[in-house]
C-alpha cells in the first residue's frame, strides 16, 4: 500500500484553510453530513462537485463493487477524503484534524478511491464524434474551413516528485522536475485521451508519437484531425501553424490586419488551440493537487493526473454549467471578441519538424498533411478577401 504519512512541508497546506466553509463538527462522518445537508455551495467547495453529482459518482462506486461501506466509513465519507485532499491541496495531517482517522486509515482510503476512479476512467473518455462541434460550426471565422477539426492537442507539466536518482529526465528544460502530460480536448472543454507520466525532459513530438504508437493509443477518426501548436509538427491528423510567421506589424486592440494567408490561418488557428489553456486552467482550479508535487510515488502522482482528468469529464458531463466550468466559459467569449489574441511565444519551430525521424508517417503521407493546411488557410483567405472588398465597395 503506498503510504502519504511521511509527506514533506513542500507545497501542501499543513492545516484546514480558514477560507474554507465548512461546519465546525467533532468528526469525519458528522463533517460530511453537514456538508451533503447544508447548502448546494459547501458540497461544491468542499468537495469539488454539485451534492446530486456526488451522490451519483457515490452510487457507481458502489454499484460496480469498486468501494463498499465499512463499520466505521460510508463510500460517501470515502470519496470525500479523496475530493477534500485533491481539491484543497492538502497534507494528511491536516485531513486527518478534521476527520479524527489515523494517517494510515486517511492513506488507505485515499488510494482505495484513487484505484476506483482509476477503474472506471475509460468510461470517462469518450472519442470524437462525427459531428460538426458547436464552436465550429456557429461561427463563420471557423465554418465550414474546419469542419472535420475535432479538437486540439496540447501538452502541459506538473511537477513531480522523486527520487534523488530518477531526477535527471524529469528535470524540464526551466529547471523544474516534472511530467509531461499530453492531452487531447474537445472544443467543449473536455478530455478525449490522457497520455500522463512521461518525463519533463522529453521532446513533446516525441510523447506525441508515443502516444500515436502504443496500444492504448491516440485514434483520430479518418478524415478528421485536431488542431496542435507550434511544438509539434504538421502531420497526418494534426495541423500545426505556419512556422516563423511574424506578429510584429499587427495591431493588437486596433483591428486584426493580415498580410496573407498564413497570418490569417494562424490567427484563427490560435484562438480555437485556445481551448486547451482554458480546459487546463479549469482542472488545476478544481484540482491543485496538480500543481504541488505531491509527495507519493511517482505511480500515484500519473494516476492522479488521469483520474482528475476522469473526473473533469465526469463533472462536466453531469453539470455542464458547473460553476468552474463557467468561469472559463465567460473568459472564453472574451478571448473571442477579442480581435488578435496574443499568441504564445516559447518554442522554436524548426525543431519540431526535425523530430519525425522517429513517427509513423512517410514523405508522401506528410504532404498531403501540409497541402491540408495549405488549402485551408487559402479557403479562408479567398473568403476574407471577397468579405473585405464586399465592405469596401459598401462603404
Amino acid at each position: 500500500m503506498e503510504s502519504l504519512d511521511d509527506e514533506k512541508d513542500g507545497g501542501f497546506e499543513a492545516s484546514i484553510p480558514k477560507e474554507l466553509g465548512h461546519p465546525i463538527v467533532s468528526n469525519g462522518t458528522k463533517f460530511v453530513d453537514e456538508v451533503l445537508k447544508g447548502p448546494n455551495e459547501l458540497c461544491l467547495e468542499n468537495f469539488r462537485m454539485d451534492k446530486l453529482v456526488f451522490y451519483k459518482l457515490c452510487d457507481m462506486l458502489q454499484t460496480r463493487g469498486l468501494l463498499r461501506h465499512t463499520n466505521r466509513i460510508k463510500i460517501e465519507e470515502q470519496l470525500a477524503i479523496f475530493m477534500f485532499i485533491v481539491g484543497h491541496n492538502l497534507r494528511t495531517r491536516a485531513v486527518q484534524e478534521l476527520f479524527r482517522y489515523s494517517g494510515e486509515t486517511i492513506s488507505r482510503h485515499f488510494n482505495n478511491v484513487l484505484s476506483a476512479i482509476m477503474a472506471v476512467s475509460l468510461d470517462f473518455f469518450e472519442p470524437p464524434n462525427s459531428e460538426v462541434s458547436q464552436e465550429i460550426r456557429e461561427d463563420p471565422r471557423f465554418f465550414p474551413y474546419f469542419l472535420n477539426c475535432v479538437g486540439a492537442v496540447d501538452g502541459i507539466h506538473f511537477p513531480v516528485t522523486v527520487g534523488v536518482d530518477e531526477q535527471g529526465p524529469f528535470r524540464n528544460m526551466n529547471g523544474f522536475l516534472s511530467q509531461n502530460v499530453l492531452v487531447a480536448c474537445s472544443f467543449d472543454m473536455k478530455f478525449h485521451y490522457v497520455l500522463a507520466g512521461w518525463e519533463g525532459s522529453a521532446p513533446d513530438m516525441r510523447v506525441l508519437n508515443s502516444a500515436l504508437t502504443r496500444r492504448n493509443k491516440l485514434d483520430v477518426p479518418d478524415g478528421k484531425y485536431y488542431l496542435v501548436d507550434g511544438k509539434y509538427a504538421n502531420i497526418p491528423g494534426f495541423i500545426a501553424p505556419y512556422p516563423g510567421v511574424s506578429y510584429s506589424h499587427l495591431e493588437f486592440g486596433g483591428g486584426f490586419h493580415p498580410r496573407d494567408a498564413r497570418e490569417l490561418f494562424d490567427q484563427r488557428h490560435s484562438i480555437l488551440c485556445n481551448v486547451t489553456d482554458r480546459t487546463f486552467a479549469a482542472l488545476k482550479e478544481r484540482f491543485p493537487i496538480l500543481m504541488s508535487a505531491p509527495p507519493y510515488p511517482l505511480t500515484t502522482q500519473v494516476k492522479l493526473v488521469v483520474a482528475a482528468c476522469a473526473l473533469h469529464n465526469y463533472i462536466r458531463g453531469e453539470k455542464h454549467d458547473d460553476w468552474i466550468f463557467q468561469m472559463y466559459e465567460q473568459e472564453s467569449v472574451l478571448q473571442l471578441e477579442d480581435p488578435m489574441p496574443p499568441l504564445e511565444i516559447e518554442q522554436p519551430y524548426v525543431p519540431a519538424e526535425t523530430q519525425l525521424l522517429d513517427g509513423p508517417f512517410g514523405t508522401e503521407e506528410l504532404e498531403d498533411a501540409s497541402q491540408l493546411r495549405d488549402s485551408i488557410a487559402t479557403e479562408i483567405w479567398n473568403d476574407y478577401i471577397r468579405d473585405y472588398a464586399i465592405i469596401d465597395t459598401v462603404v
